[in-house]
Parts: structure tokens; C-alpha cells; sequence
């Protein structure tokens, strides 16, 4: 089953939405990408040590359709406690706005059988059933209150990933319903996310049906990583998740407590971060990086793509050069707004990352 930890007050979106801020990106790869997608783990050959394999590899998810669960009637009115402590009452759903920085809560309600309610979306929010909707982020990740008014919302389900924060209570003052979910985003807590979205609506049944199927899918798909990953402690890969955005001169180190490490444990990997007592997200050092010694670096595909590729990187910060993931250039990418998504398809994300980590051939 998903390890179920409890962990500290830091949130990674908080930090994702300044280091993305930075980036001033005005969109981003991700579900909608048009690279071919990384053939499953069951038809791969994976390697007998990926300690052998020299060079990066890319990790693309498949686009996995929408399958609505629809069993379970919706009751409205509800009236709930949203995860700020604000108290909401949701009498309408027929206009629905998600606004989350990973554009998981959009894939969540499509999912619970309420994706024609959708009126718009975020950036991030780019699954083909959901990409003809208008954007109402700009600049990358920045809420336009015109264009939210202008999609006009009888709900807003959103988290603290997005701002400007005024934004988010303009809307609020303009009588519009806003429910603040849980901004945390990690392999444990996807269950409790959809179910919180799930209560909003109105649908806690559909939730329920719905957390518990990603949460089964996740499980086998973790337990499927286990059979391929070495089970040797000394032959496991020591992984960290760099995030690097070249333009802004950004380079952090994501730690403990900030969803990459129960990804790099979901691949079978060594959280190197939480070796060395790293917590949430933090600028990373040449000393802390050239100590800590990954084996592979898992990185956003933009933020590799903004120092110029894997060469690039070395340039720009020489310290990885020290490390083995230098050395044999085992750096795997993933589009920015799928890695960390942590949604309804998460099965698919970790499916692509440990091809692209344990049969790096097959990947791109």
C-alpha cells in the first residue's frame, strides 16, 4: 500500500509558485505534449544495474483518457470547512473553476463525472478533454481576475499555488463560492485530496470510488517498480529532484516533505535530500550537491530545456560534474506540469519515470 507519513506544515506549492514565478514561463509542457509517450514498464526490458547506463533520458506520460466515475448521486447544498478554515456553502455546480498550479484538481472533477460543468482553466490544465477551454492565467501563472468574472463561476476550487492571493478573495468578495483545498501535493495524500474536492461538489461517493481506484492503481504500480528496482541497498539508485530555472539563475533542491521525495521512494530510488536532513524546497549549494552525490538527477523538462540541455547544466552549475548523475549524465526529465501532478493519473506518471529511469533505451 502508499506509505502514509505525517508530515510538516511546508507546502510545495508555495515554493513552486515563486520558482515558477521566476520563470515568467507562458506555458508549459505536459499531458497535451505532442512527444511521443514513453512505452509502459510491462513491454521494457529493464536494465540488470542501472548503474550501467550512461545518458539522460526523457519520462513522457501517456495521455490516459478520462474515465468519469458516475455512480453516486450529487446532493446540494453543501456546506463545509474548507482547508484555510473558511466556512463555504456550495448551492450551484454548474459553472465550475479549478485553479491549482499542477492541474490536478481539473483532472480530479473531470474524473468525478463533472467535467461538462468546467467553464475554464489554468495553464497547467492541459489533458485533451479539458484544452478547449479558455485560459484564465496569464503570464504563466498569474490569476486574471477579468477573465475568472468573464467565465463566470458558481465555484472555485483552487489551493494556494496560484496567486495573486487578492484575486482569490475579489472573487470572494463578488459572492462567488471559493473552497481552498489542501495545497499539499505528494503520493499519500491524492485519496484525501479528491475526496476534499469530492465533498465540495457534492459527490462524496463518486470521490470515494474514485481515491480509492487511483489509490489501488498507485499501489500496484509502486509494487510493479519493485519487481524491476534493485533490491540490493548498495546497487539502489541515490536520487534527487533538481529544479532549475536558467533564466532567473534558480537552482533548488527539493527535500523532504515536498512530494519528490515520496516520488523518488515510489521509483525504488534513495531520497539522497532527505539523507542529508534537506527539507522542502531550498537553493541548493556546490557543497551540498557535490556531498549529497546522486546517482540520477529527475528534473522539469523546462527548466533542463532553460540551461541548454544536459551540457548546459554542467555549465551553469559545475558542481554536478562532481557528482555520479554528472559523470554518467543520468538525468531524467519530465514535463514540468506532470512530474509533481500527483493526481488521478499518477500510476501513468510513475509508470514513464521508471522506464526512463530502469530502461532508459526505451524511453526518449
Amino acid at each position: 500500500m502508499i506509505r502514509r507519513t505525517t508530515r510538516g506544515p511546508v507546502a510545495l506549492a508555495l515554493a513552486l509558485t515563486v520558482a515558477l514565478g521566476l520563470s515568467a514561463c507562458t506555458a508549459a509542457a505536459g499531458h497535451g505534449q505532442t512527444a511521443a509517450p514513453t512505452p509502459p514498464l510491462a513491454e521494457v526490458t529493464p536494465l540488470t544495474d542501472p548503474l550501467t547506463w550512461e545518458g539522460p533520458s526523457t519520462a513522457v506520460a501517456a495521455a490516459a483518457p478520462v474515465t468519469p466515475v458516475t455512480d453516486g448521486a450529487q446532493t446540494l447544498p453543501v456546506t463545509l470547512t474548507d482547508s484555510q478554515g473558511a466556512a463555504v456553502t456550495i448551492t450551484d455546480t454548474t459553472r465550475i473553476l479549478t485553479l491549482d498550479i499542477y492541474g490536478s484538481l481539473s483532472r480530479i472533477v473531470f474524473e468525478l463525472g463533472l467535467g461538462d460543468h468546467v467553464v475554464a482553466r489554468d495553464v497547467s490544465t492541459d489533458f485533451p478533454e479539458a484544452a478547449h477551454l479558455p485560459v484564465v492565467t496569464e503570464n504563466g501563472h498569474d490569476l486574471n481576475a477579468e477573465a475568472i468574472l468573464d467565465a463566470a463561476p458558481t465555484v472555485i476550487l483552487t489551493d494556494t499555488s496560484l496567486g495573486p492571493w487578492d484575486t482569490i478573495l475579489q472573487m470572494r468578495d463578488a459572492g462567488i463560492p471559493v473552497v481552498v483545498v489542501d495545497s499539499h501535493r505528494s503520493l499519500e495524500n491524492i485519496g484525501s485530496l479528491i475526496e476534499q474536492v469530492g465533498a465540495a461538489l457534492g459527490v462524496p461517493a463518486r470521490a470515494a470510488a474514485l481515491a480509492a481506484r487511483t489509490t489501488a492503481a498507485v499501489d500496484a504500480k509502486i509494487a510493479q517498480i519493485a519487481d524491476v528496482a534493485p533490491t540490493d541497498p548498495a546497487r539502489k539508485l541515490r536520487m534527487m529532484f533538481l529544479y532549475v530555472r536558467g533564466q532567473s539563475g534558480v537552482y533548488y533542491l527539493f527535500g523532504e516533505e515536498s512530494g519528490a521525495d515520496s516520488l523518488i521512494e515510489a521509483l525504488g530510488g534513495v531520497d539522497v535530500a532527505g539523507e542529508i536532513g534537506w527539507t522542502g524546497m531550498r537553493p541548493i549549494t556546490d557543497e551540498a550537491l557535490v556531498d549529497a552525490n546522486p546517482d540520477l538527477l529527475i528534473m522539469m523538462t523546462k527548466g533542463l530545456e532553460s540551461v541548454g540541455g544536459v551540457d548546459g547544466l554542467v555549465e551553469h552549475l559545475p558542481a554536478v560534474a562532481q557528482t555520479d548523475a554528472g559523470r554518467h549524465r543520468r538525468i531524467v526529465d519530465m514535463s514540468d506540469t506532470t512530474v509533481l501532478s500527483f493526481g488521478p493519473a499518477a500510476a501513468d506518471v510513475l509508470d514513464a519515470l521508471a522506464v526512463a529511469v530502469y530502461a532508459p533505451e526505451a524511453a526518449g
